[in-house]
């Protein structure tokens, strides 16, 4: 699955499993821009993903690993084992 439509798809389920219009999104994004979003048809900045995940009241991760889970066809425990270990390799500065 191409990332812009896993995207979608994550954040239309995380939209619905909220009880959220698209409408509860308009003091952020228009409703044409948040259906382009969960078509595929339009790739976020992480400003705006930050704000759609306010909006929600879920973490901006979660959108993004709901969205590569969908993408890689993947669990969550392996992307998290995945993230943590790339995490514990860098040093601290």
């Amino acid at each position: 699955m191409e990332l812009q439509q896993a995207f979608g798809i994550a954040l239309r389920r995380q939209r619905k499993a909220k009880g959220l219009s698209q409408e509860a999104f308009t003091p952020i994004s228009s409703r044409t821009y948040l259906s382009e979003l969960e078509r595929g048809l339009k790739c976020p900045t992480l400003d705006k993903i930050e704000e759609l995940a306010s909006t929600m009241g879920i973490h901006p991760v979660t959108l993004l690993v709901e969205c590569f889970k969908l993408k890689d066809e993947t669990d969550t425990k392996k992307i998290f084992d995945r993230v943590s270990k790339e995490l514990a390799s860098l040093k601290d500065s």
